[in-house]
């Protein structure tokens, strides 16, 4: 975790599947429990399960139950793909930006 300009960031560094996905959610709850808002930063996922789909759903959802705010940023192409089919980019309500290198 560390901090950015806008606040918390808590940076996503393996693969959002099932092998990860216990340590994972530990890592954003604890940064739920202390923050009030904090940013999810996707950049370095390269694989993404339908674990950890359902964690970053936990984690928004939980989020709104407290009144807190937790912005999933920086998307891999990986987690863009897999938010694109599933249709969840309305549902987690952050913005999806492509960086141009990959346009």
């Amino acid at each position: 975790m560390s901090d950015s300009q806008s606040g918390t960031r808590v940076a996503i560094v393996d693969d959002m599947t099932i092998y990860n996905a216990s340590a994972q959610k530990q890592q954003l709850l604890d940064a739920l429990a202390v923050h009030d808002e904090f940013e999810i930063d996707l950049s370095a996922v390269a694989e993404i399960d339908t674990a950890g789909i359902q964690l970053l759903i936990l984690v928004k959802r939980e989020a709104g139950r407290l009144g807190k705010r937790a912005v999933l940023v920086a998307h891999s192409s990986a987690v863009r793909e897999v938010v694109d089919f599933f249709n969840l980019a309305a549902s987690f309500g952050d913005p999806m930006l492509i960086p141009a290198r990959e346009g």
